[in-house]
């Protein structure tokens, strides 16, 4: 079991799925999120999409409304991205929403609408800025091969800007449950995290800042292993190339991303799954309909993931599945769907009072067999599963629920 911080950051153990929201000037361009550094554009011409970000049909209660149909219970907004640029009223510089033809604060109408629906509010704050004259630009990692014509770059007082960017993100939006930087700045100032904790108390605070974090953040992949020994939240996008709005994106399938999030939700992490509104501030149809999708599936099989621990069974050949378990309550995850029409399994002598497939309620025939597999040394009578749509295209992960009258060690 991952260990709990007993405090009110136990939130993220029960509140498992959230919404990834990259968002920015970026989304002009129609290309990546990166657009001005993978592009090589200059900084003075970057910056002139200020003048053309005009979201009028941002709606945070249409985003929230998804968010819901997803079963998705906490959201994390791109406050700032490399390229600088505030999305909410920040005093300590001007190249931020307020300046644009939109003129409104972003983050404010999304805070007001998530505190209003009961939906937490996690906050993602880039370390690399390509836009701040004191920031730091190596050329390494994520950062401008030189600095802009007019920088002056310095460690400590870039390190103040991003502690008043800071204070003001956490002092001016109500509860924040989550804070995420993003690309480990490689030095460390332990009092940005200490700021975070004093304003708020309820934030997890991840581990690519300016120190030590509560939680891990895999993108992408699937961490090896069998369960997480550290809190963890992995972060995927709908889209292969981009985080935020790309026309023309392709998009992942809906199965592939169940597979995915089903992975790392039965191992004990959290899954932060992003979308790219576009310049308007809408959310792609394709998007939508892949988060739909995905809540249907989730919400049928959600129970599997809550409260639950990851469970290996003893005398359990070969990796067809993971196994979660809640007391006599076991969860078998196909995340590969079935490769066979049955299953032994050696670990149960006795048949379950309940045999179902959450994804359609139907029930799962089930026998007691000597099982091939252990008949030299086991030849007791053992749990067999039947009856299975192997070999038919499933649409979603299958995760089928064995219920027993007591608990089995």
């Amino acid at each position: 079991m991952i260990p709990r911080f007993n405090d009110a950051r136990d939130w993220f153990f029960r509140q498992r799925f959230g919404m990834f929201i990259h968002w920015g000037i970026y989304a002009v361009k129609a290309f990546h999120e990166q657009y001005q550094w993978r592009m090589h554009i200059p900084s003075a011409e970057y910056v002139k999409l200020a003048g053309q970000f005009n979201p009028q049909q941002f709606a945070p209660e249409a985003w929230l409304d998804l968010c819901q149909e997803a079963g998705m219970e906490y959201i994390c907004f791109t406050c700032k991205h490399h390229d600088g640029f505030c999305m909410w009223d920040s005093k300590f510089t001007d190249y931020n929403i307020m300046h644009t033809p939109y003129g409104r604060d972003v983050l404010a109408l999304l805070a007001k609408a998530c505190h209003r629906r009961g939906i937490r509010l996690g906050l993602y704050y880039s370390c690399p800025d390509w836009h701040c004259p004191s920031s730091l630009n190596f050329g390494g990692d994520h950062q401008l091969p030189r600095p802009n014509p007019g920088d002056r770059p310095d460690l400590l007082q870039y390190v103040d800007y991003v502690k008043n960017q800071v204070r003001e993100l956490c002092s001016r939006y109500g509860e924040i449950s989550e804070f995420f930087w993003d690309i480990p700045p490689g030095v460390n100032f332990p009092e940005l995290n200490a700021l975070i904790r004093e304003l708020q108390p309820a934030a997890l605070i991840n581990d690519r800042g300016y120190g030590p974090g509560d939680y891990d953040t895999p993108e992408r992949h699937i961490p090896p292993g069998e369960a997480f020994s550290r809190p963890t939240e992995a972060c995927q996008s709908v889209g292969r190339c981009s985080w935020g709005y790309r026309h023309n994106e392709d998009y992942y399938s809906p199965l592939f991303l169940m597979q995915s999030m089903d992975n790392i939700l039965a191992r004990g992490g959290n899954y932060l799954l992003n979308v790219g509104p576009d310049a308007q501030g809408c959310i792609p149809s394709e998007a939508q309909e892949i988060l739909r999708r995905i809540g249907r599936w989730y919400k049928g099989v959600k129970e599997s993931f809550v409260d639950t621990e990851v469970c290996t069974l003893p005398g359990q050949p070969g990796s067809d599945f993971l196994v979660t378990r809640r007391g006599s309550t076991f969860y078998l995850h196909f995340l590969q769907g079935f490769q066979s029409s049955g299953y032994g399994l050696p670990a149960f002598r006795n048949l379950p009072q309940r045999a179902v497939l959450l994804n359609t309620g139907a029930t799962v025939p089930t026998d007691l067999i000597v099982l091939p597999q252990i008949a030299l040394t086991s030849p007791e009578p053992r749990l067999h599963l039947y009856g299975l749509p192997a070999g038919q295209a499933l649409a979603e992960v299958p995760v089928i629920r064995l219920d027993f009258a007591e608990s089995i060690p």
